[in-house]
């Protein structure tokens, strides 16, 4: 558990649980504090597979960052990157490219503070608090200071959103990513994955509800779940990889069965895919 010189919880905790937190706790994880654990043990009483979940979102990950370096992406920008964890985005992309460039960004400052020293000594990864929620934030950012030197947004690079576009209102979220999404140069990508109303039918109605009350209550964040041809329209212009939008794990997989649902895709309640700008 992370706490400040005097072991206690830092004043940004806030007494209350965040998103990134309970994923770390759910992953098995040390970065969290009680109202997380708390509210990350209401969840899995209502979905007990939630531990599942969150690690069949990490291996998509994995396996889609790894495709993106090896097609010769350099810069990845990962929003809402959350608590540093295993298969990091710059562990996979610095094996094919040391030289390769990513960027965390995320509004939960025990993230950032574990990211940066995770990140301590590496020249070509920064880990900054914003809200992704704000991409002209974002862009202003890129544009200042150190960052500027390390990323070229006129050269491709990879927008990653992983597991977070579900805390997005229906009418905030083409705003949220369209303007990042739209400054890309071709061969530019972005990859999300997005609980979907897939979830209803593996886990519930009732069980959905209760799950979203408790991010809604203990978390603060609303959770809206969104169909594959609702999830689409956001890759935009960019064509999506084969296989698609898919359930996480039919995307590319492994064949090591190490994926959660790699024997019962059907069950996964989350789908994910692969965009490049041609």
């Amino acid at each position: 558990m992370v706490s400040d010189e005097t072991g206690q919880e830092p004043a940004s905790a806030g007494g209350r649980a965040t998103v990134a937190r309970m994923y770390d706790y759910l992953l098995g994880g040390k970065h969290n504090f009680p109202a997380d654990r708390a509210a990350a043990q209401a969840l899995q009483r209502v979905v007990p597979e939630s531990a599942d979940i969150a690690l069949s979102n990490r291996q998509f990950l994995g396996r889609a960052v790894q495709v993106l370096a090896e097609r010769g992406i350099r810069q990845f920008i990962d929003l809402g990157s959350g608590i540093p964890t295993q298969g990091n985005v710059h562990h996979i992309v610095q094996r094919v490219d040391p030289t390769a460039r990513v960027l965390y960004i995320d509004i939960d400052p025990v993230a950032i503070v574990a990211s940066n020293e995770i990140l301590s000594g590496n020249p070509y990864c920064r880990a900054i608090e914003g809200d992704f929620t704000r991409p002209d934030l974002v862009l202003d950012a890129l544009a200042e200071g150190d960052l500027a030197t390390l990323f070229d947004l006129d050269q491709p690079a990879a927008l990653l959103y992983f597991a977070v576009l579900q805390q997005v209102s229906p009418s905030q979220v083409e705003a949220v990513v369209a303007p990042l999404r739209d400054r890309l140069v071709v061969g530019s990508a972005i990859a999300i994955s997005h609980l979907s109303h897939v979830a209803v039918d593996t886990h519930g109605e009732d069980s959905v509800q209760v799950a979203k009350d408790v991010y809604r209550t203990q978390a603060r964040t609303e959770i809206t779940l969104r169909s594959p041809e609702e999830i689409t329209p956001l890759f935009g212009d960019f064509s999506l990889l084969e296989p698609g939008l898919t359930r996480l794990s039919e995307w590319r997989p492994l064949g090591d069965g190490s994926d959660p649902y790699a024997s019962a895709p059907e069950r996964s309640p989350m789908v994910g895919g692969v965009g490049i700008r041609v």
